[in-house]
């Protein structure tokens, strides 16, 4: 064997065992770093009581994921005034007990809820080199999740459905007017409807005191893609939630997200941006998520958390 030959065979050598590294990394130990995400936004009017948002996402729950379970009731220590969870919240056909045990501490918390593709339907396994390819479609025979068992649980919960609805609620005395659309990955957003949703609140909620604050009017969808965002500010959004991008799940340092599964920006695929369309603009949280399909248990990079995210009013964050 000649030195350039050597020379070739050790570098493939290394090359081979970083990449074996970073998988064993990515997927036994990343994968189970979750973390609280903390972010502050001047949103309400002026002499408002602060109000907490604790923000789930892609829970992605299976029944052997106790670890996951036990951090999730533990974020109760957090005390949310508020919960929003923006889907896919199973990972597996048999979660659904383990997903109400590890929820279980938030209930009667007031929150509101959108659905993803995974609260419907069982994951399937598929190449992760088909991300590459753009947003992932669904399999050819799917099998269907209990999704009335796990709305019921939430509503039972005392969460607010916004799969294609809205809804009013005050909390601490500030005024919300919530609003959200189903999964627009598997094109079960009705933006058509949004204007409508949004003038009959408007037009029949009955606030207790009629001189009170403006409402804050706060969007929800699972896939933050692009015509969701626009519609969402078009009909006058001052925030946005998501998930489903799982944050691109593969980052590289200094590099960012290699995929987003959807259209949004790379550089918006997590944390808190601000979207702007048509001369008018939102603050944009987008989770990374808690979970991974069970058929890609793997995360580099970016590293699971749920949001907990801190309304104020001006010169109080």
């Amino acid at each position: 064997m000649t030195r350039r030959s050597e020379t070739a065979l050790g570098a493939a050598t290394l090359m081979a065992a970083g990449a074996a590294a970073a998988f064993a990394y990515g997927t036994f130990v990343e994968r189970g770093r979750f973390h609280v995400r903390r972010e502050t936004v001047e949103l309400l009017p002026a002499g408002s009581r602060p109000i907490t948002v604790l923000h789930l996402s892609d829970i992605h729950m299976a029944p052997w994921q106790h670890e996951k379970q036990d951090w999730l009731r533990e974020l109760a220590v957090l005390e949310p005034d508020l919960i929003v969870n923006t889907g896919d919240n199973l990972g597996h056909i048999d979660a659904y007990e383990a997903l109400e045990y590890a929820l279980e501490p938030f209930r009667g918390i007031p929150g509101v809820y959108v659905h993803g593709s995974n609260d419907y339907i069982a994951p399937t396994f598929k190449s992760p080199l088909t991300y590459f390819g753009g947003p992932s479609r669904a399999g050819q025979k799917p099998t269907m999740l209990d999704n009335d068992r796990l709305t019921a649980y939430f509503d039972d919960s005392g969460w607010l459905s916004l799969n294609n609805a809205a809804h009013a609620l005050e909390l601490k005395g500030s005024r919300f007017e919530f609003f959200g659309v189903n999964d627009a990955h598997r094109g079960w957003a009705r933006l058509d409807k949004v204007p409508a949703i949004l003038d009959d609140l408007r037009e029949n909620v009955g606030w207790d005191d009629e001189d009170g604050p403006r409402a804050v009017s706060i969007g929800l969808t699972h896939a933050p893609y692009q015509r969701v965002l626009n519609s969402f500010v078009t009909n006058g959004a001052d925030m946005i939630f998501a998930g489903h991008t799982h944050g691109g799940q593969v980052c590289v340092p200094g590099y960012g997200a290699l995929v987003t599964n959807c259209d949004i920006p790379r550089d918006q695929v997590k944390g808190l941006s601000t979207w702007n369309h048509a001369l008018h603009s939102a603050r944009l949280e987008v989770s990374a998520g808690i979970g991974t399909s069970i058929y890609a248990p793997f995360r580099f990079a970016c590293p699971p958390e749920a949001v907990l995210v801190t309304l104020t009013g001006p010169n109080m964050g």
